[in-house]
């Protein structure tokens, strides 16, 4: 990732993460990913592939030959006509909306009981479903979905906690979470009055391999719903029970795993990046037999399930299950993307030949590609674009994912599927928070970037396959991925580091210099806007403000550190902007407090003995990541030693 930004890159020939060793050369060398990236993705322009071979079941080779030059010119759009019953669809919908929005005119919030919730089920109404409700497992043929209700055995559940910011969104009365009856209907024990429970049928690319149908194992949608401000909504109990796609599993959850996940959700909420939420965590009752480490020794866990809450779980394997299917399945792709373009980009349905949007290749006299001819081309755009955006937002607090499969990539461009992330401690660019992946780091967080391109190179094949988009069109989603996330990550670290532009050479230093020293991540982006643009400030004086993060390091390395601040405070003092002024801003956008994986742990053990206070304290603390909180230092301190025992800071994905 950073080595795309900060040295030179190879030659356009195969990809390789090779690029990255000039700047952490005192690390271990980062693996090599497949041989199907393009080499210079973070250039202005870029060498693009002719054509990528395109199969569903896929792993394109790329052939480099063209540049691609981008060209965009903007007017205003008509709308895109719909077929009847797509209209009367529509129609429905809106009669709904606009219901809602009367109901809160006079800025009174409108505010709903469980039974009163809006409910509209477009994604069982208008894609095609399993005509089996059994659970059995079994290949799912030509549906995007199964209807199964959650049978998951509870015995007194409880309510651990609760996102009042998220009940809002869905317009729920906040005195419902005091219902005797709260519990048993989010464990799925009793039904929720107006849902209409299903798990989706997707695919997936895992560890850079096609792993076939997927689909929720124990994930179960209990509806989607309109709240008064017209957004669409969908609840998923995750935990709920078996559905055809478990597999071998029981479709079950442990509290350990719920507790990160409905915490993550709503902290990445309140950093400002794109994610799924969590309405809320209940717990069974009844304990679930896990094997935590894969090492041959299961225990007793106990049982529990998160609320998410999303406008739409739809990923990448949503699309690329039916296209890896041949054929007959080719229209359901079709059906899908439309289906969401419908929902979830209307401002793409609605676009016309009349706003310009068009792209040179490079090829054939300089030919010009316009978008706004074909809507999927424009539709896989901004998804790669989303994607992007996602990624260098992930990169600028320092979280790692986990597990960046293709089936766990949102084409909404959320953060999706919570299972072992982590928030880097230590700055470390081969860090993984996942046991699995521990032999290639293949999703380590150094390379996200580059795994983020190549899953959008699997999707825009799915959409090839189907005949929704040429290669021009593939080679340019592509090329825009590339492009956003240099835009997006380049303007992070400026403001990070309050810098009035972009220095390539001073940020690239710093990083070296931080994965030299092991250096933590966020308290040295928060306490670096304590230092003063004064270029007179003494030797002795200049490491001050950051001496609690340059921790044990020697004269070599202070000497170093120095030198780095002194160019640093030359750059601040340039740029004309007041200290306090600077500090506001760079406080804005360096966060105090991240989920670290040992806050997450001392959650867990003390739930696990009953104690749900401090899940509670610790989701309040992070719904304020920016602000200074008083009294709670002690959530933004470095990791203690017991933090880096075995469970706490690598986890696998048993859940």
């Amino acid at each position: 990732m950073l080595a795309h930004i900060l040295t030179p890159l190879p030659s356009p020939t195969r990809f390789s993460c090779t690029a990255f060793r000039p700047l952490f050369s005192s690390l271990p060398s980062i693996p090599q990913l497949p041989p199907t990236l393009l080499p210079a993705v973070f250039r202005r322009k870029i060498p693009i592939s002719h054509a990528i071979r395109r199969k569903p079941q896929f792993s394109p080779t790329v052939h480099l030959r063209s540049t691609v030059v981008c060209k965009v010119d903007k007017s205003f759009l008509s709308s895109v006509s719909m077929d009847s019953s797509a209209k009367d669809v529509s129609l429905s919908v809106e009669s709904v909306t606009d219901d809602l929005r009367k109901q809160s005119l006079g800025n009174e919030k409108v505010r709903l009981t469980l039974e009163d919730l809006n409910w509209d089920h477009s994604f069982v109404r208008e894609m095609p479903g399993d005509p089996r409700t059994d659970t059995i497992p079994r290949q799912v043929l030509h549906a995007c979905y199964t209807k199964v209700s959650p049978s998951v055995e509870v015995d007194n559940p409880q309510l651990v906690a609760w996102s009042e910011s998220v009940a809002e969104l869905l317009d729920l009365y906040p005195k419902e979470f005091q219902r005797p009856d709260f519990p048993l209907i989010f464990s799925g024990a009793s039904p929720l009055v107006g849902g209409l429970p299903y798990a989706q049928c997707y695919g997936g690319h895992q560890f850079g391999m096609w792993a076939g149908q997927l689909g929720d194992g124990r994930a179960i949608t209990l509806g989607e719903l309109l709240n008064s401000r017209g957004e669409r909504w969908e609840l998923q109990l995750k935990g709920a029970g078996k559905t055809p796609y478990s597999r071998f599993a029981d479709g079950l959850a442990v509290l350990r795993s719920s507790i990160r996940e409905f915490l993550c959700s709503e902290a990445m909420q309140s950093l400002g990046i794109p994610t799924t939420r969590a309405l809320c965590l209940v717990t069974t009752g009844k304990f679930v037999t896990r094997d935590m480490f894969y090492d041959g020794n299961p225990k007793e866990e106990p049982g529990a399930i998160v609320c998410r809450v999303a406008q739409s779980f739809l990923r990448f394997g949503s699309f690329q299950l039916h296209a890896s299917r041949g054929k007959e399945d080719l229209e359901i792709v079709r059906a899908l993307v439309d289906y969401t373009i419908r929902r979830h980009f209307p401002h793409i349905e609605n676009m016309s030949k009349s706003e310009s949007l068009s792209f040179k290749t490079g090829e054939d006299g300089d030919s010009v590609v316009d978008l706004t001819s074909n809507k999927y081309a424009a539709w896989s755009v901004e998804v790669a674009e989303r994607t992007a955006s996602l990624v260098a937002s992930w990169q600028g607090v320092g979280f790692t994912h986990g597990v960046l499969n293709t089936d766990n990539m949102s084409v909404l461009g959320l953060t999706i599927d919570y299972g072992p992330f982590g928030f880097l401690d230590a700055f470390d660019p081969s860090y993984t928070p996942n046991t699995t992946d521990l032999p290639g780091r293949r999703y380590c967080f150094a390379n996200q970037p580059d795994i983020g391109l190549w899953n959008i190179a699997q999707f825009t094949s799915t959409l090839s396959a189907a005949e929704l988009i040429n290669d021009k069109e593939t080679n340019y989603a592509m090329e825009r991925y590339g492009t956003k996330f240099m835009d997006e990550y380049q303007s992070i670290m400026t403001r990070k580091l309050g810098l009035p532009k972009y220095n390539k050479q001073l940020i690239g230093k710093l990083l070296n210099n931080m994965a030299v020293d092991k250096v933590d991540y966020t308290n040295f982006f928060r306490l670096l806007s304590s230092i003063k643009a004064d270029p007179s400030t003494s030797e002795d004086d200049l490491l001050v403000p950051l001496k609690a993060v340059l921790l044990d390091i020697g004269k070599e390395r202070k000497e170093a550190w120095i030198s780095w601040v002194q160019t640093y405070i030359q750059e601040l003092a340039a740029s004309g902007v007041p200290d306090e002024q600077r500090k506001a801003a760079m406080d804005s956008v360096n966060p105090k407090f991240i989920l670290r994986n040992y806050l997450c742990q001392s959650a867990i053990d003390a739930a696990e003995q009953g104690d749900y206070g401090e899940v509670r304290r610790l989701l309040k603390v992070m719904e304020r990541p920016y602000d200074e909180q008083p009294g709670m230092e002690k959530y933004a301190r470095l990791p203690p030693a017991w933090a880096y025992r075995p469970g706490v800071c690598m986890l696998s994905c048993s859940s």
